[in-house]
């Protein structure tokens, strides 16, 4: 049985973008605040998804039917904010669609010139999965529309040298701001942060008490196992921990190497491949690096 060739809607521009939605022209054509009840209509198939070209911020609200947003936890009913950057496919599934709220679309070209240009990458919420999208409090929400509506206005005013900069900043502070609620999000929703933290030990520890001999396990491995985006995984540890998901599993390979090193006989070679790594000189490196002794100097202060 040959398997369906998935081919989603690419679409180029912002321009494009409102032209397929039926939303008025384009006050500037690298950046646009567009409101749901504005959206008169879309493509009739997005079953093979869509490709957009440029980044979404989205505050969603009033959905009807079944939303796929969230992971059973619901800490408000008001707004929900996703983020999509260039290159990635998304879907609509009913219900996805919204009776309000906003869109700020925009190019990565209006970034040229500016350290955000390089410095969004640091924003990590944009490779989030759709289910670990940000639920917001009313204020929040709030705060959110107040700068969606600084934007619009500053490129609906008349264009001149400093506009760029001023949406260009105003876009850094709705960044900062949902890094801010992010971090919130992690504590006030503590139950799927609890379950989450304990799925992820229990999953490095039957790892590396049945998996010997196998390669380490990556980032990305465990958190498809844990059903979440490898950055969700270690945003969410580090607000709780301090230490993202890969010193997680380095600490989970020390405890694991130091008590091997401690009750047998095998050489550190023969421990270094148990646990899964291709040279030894890779695993001396990361037990020096963590405890401030090699493997050997760890071994001889038991004798």
């Amino acid at each position: 049985m040959m398997k369906k060739k998935y081919n989603p809607i690419v679409i180029e521009s912002i321009s494009e973008l409102h032209r397929m939605h039926g939303i008025a022209q384009v006050e500037h054509p690298l950046v646009s605040v567009v409101r749901f009840d504005e959206i008169f209509y879309s493509p009739t198939d997005y079953s093979d998804g869509c490709v957009l070209n440029f980044y979404v911020i989205a505050v969603k609200r009033d959905f009807n039917g079944k939303v796929r947003y969230g992971q059973n936890y619901y800490d408000f009913d008001e707004g929900v904010l996703s983020f999509i950057a260039p290159g990635q496919i998304c879907y609509e599934e009913v219900g996805d669609r919204p009776a309000s709220g906003f869109m700020l679309l925009f190019h990565p070209d209006f970034l040229l010139g500016h350290p955000l240009a390089t410095e969004i990458k640091n924003y990590k919420f944009f490779s989030y999965a759709v289910n670990e999208a940000l639920y917001l409090s009313k204020k929040e929400e709030n705060t959110i529309y107040g700068v969606l509506e600084n934007i619009e206005q500053e490129y609906k005013s008349n264009i001149d040298s400093f506009s760029q900069r001023v949406i260009i900043s105003q876009i850094e502070v709705l960044l900062n701001y949902a890094d801010r609620f992010y971090h919130r999000q992690f504590i006030t929703r503590k139950a799927a942060s609890n379950d989450l933290l304990v799925k992820l030990e229990e999953l490095l520890e039957a790892h590396f008490n049945n998996n010997l001999n196998l390669a380490l396990p990556t980032v990305k491995d465990v958190a498809l196992k844990l059903n979440v985006s490898p950055d969700y995984l270690s945003d969410m540890l580090r607000t709780h921990t301090g230490q993202n998901t890969q010193q997680h599993i380095h600490n989970k390979l020390i405890e694991k190497a130091k008590g091997v090193l401690s009750t047998t006989n095998l050489s550190i070679a023969e421990i270094a491949y148990q646990l899964g790594f291709e040279h030894p000189q890779s695993f001396n490196k990361i037990f020096k690096r963590k405890t401030n002794l090699s493997p050997l100097e760890f071994r001889q202060s038991f004798n």
